[in-house]
């Protein structure tokens, strides 16, 4: 049957086909809470200036085959200005699937669709699990992009729930959680879990906010109440999920106040650990590697499956799930560039920079090896100490930015 394309302004809309939507979602088996309609209202209700939202509907008959909602920007590259799109939920992405349900002739038709309703010289979709559905599907957008890049943006810990987990953890982790109780437990802190409502969700968002602002987070300007645009977001965005059920939150009190937490998002028996911060007067707790346990035990007592990451850093990941990690899921970036001149362009620029990329990364290890055959050494005593290492003594390593 033959798909019906059409285009919408808003999926906030009153005559938006929510239902119709809903039905696709429950159909591409691998959605995740970053597909609902809540979520996505709250990012279109949050976009950044400058930007425009285009929703792609496709139908066959009666029943909807097809959404994608991009959003259209200008971008800067080399000093120069171009049209991108990106799927909502931009740049603030976590894991997402496409909501198709087409085959490879609908699929390459609707990208047809897109280059005609919005011309651009770039469409970007991150954090696309791997799926053998994903790659043939996007596959087809490839072959038919002047050029086309697939890269791995991120390598995502998650937990499989067992019975092992009714064990205590062995090794490193089992000796860090000892000391973390006992030091919870001497200054009288209490675990909770909590399952807020749509009543309950606001307020709770209110107190985890505090923690988040004063913490290093909001020392650099890295969590997800960061500013205006991204705390309306949220706020939004949680308070509908909570209203479905989907939210669930572990938290230290001490004296009835918050001093640590987790964030997360349950859908399908995957709980998403979104976010976590603590007040830095309580960094000694170990507070996250405890909350963290917790999550786990909460999945023994309900019947949960998994324990995701939602996402992480490419590099230098310190999420603590990796201690407990039975696997990893990748997370892809899909870039398409488009036959305009603009599109022609960017993607002589890429090819340009992948040719060039080795021979600057080999210049900079030279440069690298260079400077350290050449850094005096300090002797003191039977100690060789360089200086810059001894200019560092005392102070605290940056925290790593792999956790929201």
């Amino acid at each position: 049957m033959a798909v019906r394309f059409e285009w919408r302004a808003s999926l906030c809309a009153a005559d938006f086909p929510a239902t119709a939507f809903d039905a696709l979602r429950q159909r591409v088996t691998d959605h995740t809470p970053f597909n609902t309609l809540a979520w996505l209202c709250a990012a279109e209700r949050s976009l950044q200036r400058g930007a425009t939202l285009h929703v792609l509907l496709g139908w066959q008959g009666e029943q909807l085959c097809v959404c994608l909602p991009l959003i259209a920007l200008r971008e800067r590259f080399g000093g120069l200005s171009f049209r991108v799109l990106h799927h909502l939920g931009h740049p603030l992405a976590d894991r997402i699937v496409l909501l198709a349900c087409l085959d490879a002739q609908s699929i390459r038709q609707a990208l047809k669709e897109i280059r005609r309703h919005l011309p651009h010289a770039l469409l970007q979709l991150n954090e696309l699990p791997q799926h053998p559905d994903h790659e043939s599907v996007l596959t087809q957008w490839m072959l038919l992009s002047s050029t086309g890049e697939h890269r791995i943006s991120c390598r995502v810990p998650v937990h499989l729930i067992s019975d092992n987990d009714r064990q205590e953890v062995s090794g490193d982790p089992r000796y860090k959680l000892r000391r973390a109780r006992k030091r919870i437990a001497a200054c009288g802190a209490e675990v909770r879990r909590l399952t807020p409502d749509a009543q309950s969700m606001r307020p709770l968002l209110h107190a985890i906010s505090e923690v988040e602002a004063v913490s290093w987070k909001g020392d650099e300007s890295v969590g997800i109440f960061s500013d205006v645009r991204h705390r309306q977001w949220m706020d939004d965005a949680f308070t509908a999920l909570a209203a479905q059920g989907l939210v669930r939150v572990v938290v230290l009190e001490l004296d009835g106040r918050c001093i640590s937490y987790r964030l997360g998002l349950l859908e399908q028996g995957r709980l998403y650990d979104y976010n976590l911060a603590f007040l830095p007067q309580y960094a000694d707790l170990g507070s996250g590697r405890v909350l963290l346990e917790e999550w786990i035990r909460w999945g023994l007592d309900e019947g949960w499956t998994w324990i995701d990451a939602s996402r992480v850093s490419l590099h230098n990941s310190r999420h603590q799930l990796h201690e407990r990690m039975t696997g990893q899921l990748e997370h892809w970036r899909w870039s398409f560039y488009s036959w305009r001149p603009s599109g022609l362009l960017l993607g002589l620029g890429l090819r340009l920079w992948h040719h060039l990329k080795p021979r600057q990364q080999r210049w900079q290890a030279k440069r690298a090896a260079v400077v350290a055959a050449s850094t005096p050494v300090v002797t003191r005593g039977d100690k060789n100490i360089a200086p810059s290492a001894h200019s560092m003594e005392g102070k605290n390593a940056s925290p790593s930015h792999s956790q929201r």
